[in-house]
């Protein structure tokens, strides 16, 4: 959170952290609009490891007090399996591992070929092309895991040093081993995927669900490490490759995801002819899982290089991507896996907002419609929200935040209650007091009292307070409004009360009376234990103080704000294949150069 969780009037003035953040916006805004590109978009490749390992936190804030730190999409995870807990019973119905090839090489007995260091510099050329073609020979990794063990480990071996082969080499892909490698890639990696584990669109959770691993990654990962490097080449031509790679992103192995999301990084920085055919293909796939499916095991990966791609879109914005922001991104939100891929969705809406702050208000107010799981996502777009595009949607914004205060679901109200922590939001708050402040004060001073947990009390005071600071003749005034509502509530109770006193009168007198049982034994039908207590404006403060003491001594700081919605042991071959793997960019040989995507 992009908060700290001292008072704001300990801080500067509120308008005073306005003005410079507002400079420092338009000092941002002057860059980009210095920096306009004649080619369609400017792709920024993550700069490093360093930025590609980046956590994602609720609301990012840059070291510098700027609101928002543009250090690159959030990574996806490899492994979700964080339980440590009991061994892992095998059930009957364990799931197989994948890469169940149809088409298993019929001569699969491999020779060991010399190596290539080793061979004379005339015949390297031929052997290269040999080793490609023994590395398209395909096994069985399932059925028979043991079967021709001597021949895999050739296959392995071979894989290895070519990989070691183009990388410490050079020019050694030449004409004749384009083709090679090239049929190799294909026979390796553009497969049919296995039928899902778990099909059935109301069963799929990716969040409890274990992956089903590849069974065939020894080598695969082998293949697509020697995919990323032969596609550095300025010889590599992904023409034939470029619709069947995204195909294999709804792979059930995280690893294979995360090399393919590396690839297609690649592939579209280098290739500008080719980067609106990919962006064509992937919103295919999104438009699939969105109104058709609702299964795909890829899109956290597919957002990942999405969040890249935006970063780097040219101002002003084209009305294709526009439209993808209203018609893709926006509509994902309502998916019910979201969870699982909502830290890169939420980056690319507000890399959206930073680019033109116009699409504040529709992306907002499409937000509102799909509530209540995003309150993270609007406090990230709200650290980067102008002030004119906040004014648009500040009301219908705080009343719906006015009934997250009022959610008897603890957490949704201390979530929302966060948002007086942040000070960007409080100076949009000071400056617009007059129209929040009503919005909010009823559901906060009744929260005050009614909400059953002593946390929510301790942040409705805290705010409550920052509202008295802000304005405290606005504070007193809708105090005043606030008890003549309650009065004329009660006002209204009682008249309703009175008419129903007189129809049990009325009633009285009727013979059959006495034959219809009296559940109520005197109390009223409209009586009810919500009414405030007598509001007493001279010791307000002090009560909210004594609440805000209480709450404090009861909090429990090591409780998570966000929890799995169950612990179940994982298999272990899985939960240690998983911790082992290593991403590509860890090891490639050369990082993407920012400076010619």
């Amino acid at each position: 959170m992009s908060s700290t969780f001292t008072s704001v009037a300990n801080s500067p003035p509120h308008l005073s952290f306005l003005q410079t953040f507002t400079l420092r916006r338009k000092e941002r805004h002057t860059q980009n609009q210095g920096g306009k590109r004649e080619e369609e978009d400017r792709y920024p490749q993550n700069p490093g490891p360093d930025a590609r390992t980046c956590t994602h936190a609720p609301s990012p804030a840059a070291e510098d007090g700027s609101p928002h730190n543009s250090r690159g999409p959030p990574v996806t995870p490899i492994s979700k399996l964080k339980y440590s807990g009991p061994p892992y019973l095998k059930k009957d119905s364990k799931k197989q591992s994948s890469s169940r090839f149809n088409n298993l090489s019929k001569n699969r007995e491999l020779k060991a070929l010399p190596l290539l260091k080793d061979a004379a510099a005339s015949e390297r050329e031929e052997l290269f092309v040999q080793k490609l073609r023994q590395c398209g020979v395909l096994f069985d990794f399932v059925t028979d895991p043991l079967s021709d063990i001597k021949y895999k480990e050739v296959k392995r071996c071979a894989l290895h040093e070519m990989v070691e082969y183009i990388t410490t080499q050079r020019g050694v892909i030449t004409e004749p081993i384009y083709p090679e490698a090239v049929s190799m890639f294909a026979v390796n990696l553009f497969r049919a995927l296995p039928p899902s584990s778990n099909p059935n669109g109301t069963d799929f959770d990716p969040e409890e669900d274990e992956p089903t691993l590849e069974a065939a990654w020894p080598h695969l990962q082998l293949v697509y490490d020697f995919f990323l490097r032969f596609v550095e080449s300025p010889d590599f031509q992904p023409s034939i490759a470029k619709k069947y790679l995204l195909d294999l992103f709804d792979s059930e192995d995280p690893r294979e995801r995360d090399f393919l999301k590396t690839t297609l990084h690649r592939i579209y920085g280098k290739f500008l002819n080719l980067r609106a055919y990919i962006r064509k293909q992937i919103n295919n796939i999104f438009y699939r899982f969105i109104y058709e499916t609702e299964h795909h095991n890829g899109i956290a990966e597919l957002l990942e290089i999405l969040g890249s791609i935006i970063n780097g879109f040219a101002l002003p914005l084209k009305e294709e991507h526009k439209t993808f922001l209203l018609k893709v991104l926006l509509p994902l939100h309502k998916v019910k896996c979201l969870s699982v891929y909502h830290p890169q969705l939420a980056y690319c809406v507000v890399q959206f907002l930073e680019k033109d702050p116009a699409l504040t208000e529709p992306v907002i107010m499409a937000l509102l419609k799909f509530w209540v799981m995003f309150l993270n996502e609007l406090e990230e777009i709200l650290d980067v929200i102008e002030p004119a595009e906040f004014r648009k949607v500040m009301k219908p914004l705080f009343k719906q935040l006015a009934r997250c205060v009022s959610s008897p679901h603890f957490q949704v109200a201390e979530r929302a209650l966060y948002y007086w922590n942040n000070e960007y939001i409080m100076s949009l708050i000071s400056d617009n007091a007059v129209d929040i402040l009503p919005i909010m004060f009823p559901a906060m001073y009744r929260n005050s009292k009614t909400h059953w947990n002593k946390t929510i009390h301790g942040l409705i005071y805290n705010a409550l307070k920052l509202f008295m600071e802000i304005n405290q003749k606005l504070f007193d005034e809708c105090t005043q409004n606030y008890k003549k509502e309650r009065l004329k509530e009660r006002e209204l109770l009682n008249k309703r009360e009175t008419v129903w006193s007189k129809l049990e009168e009325i009633a009285s007198v009727n013979p059959c009376y006495s034959t219809v049982p009296h559940s109520q034994d005197g109390v009223s039908p409209l009586a009810s234990g919500a009414n405030d207590d007598e509001m007493n404006e001279s010791n307000l403060y002090e009560r909210l103080e004594g609440v805000h003491q209480e709450a404090m001594g009861v909090r429990n700081k090591e409780k998570p704000l966000l929890r799995r919605k169950s612990e179940l042991p994982h298999d272990s071959y899985t939960l240690k294949a998983l911790n082992d793997y290593k991403r590509p960019d860890e090891y490639l040989s050369t990082p993407p150069d920012v400076n010619k995507c």
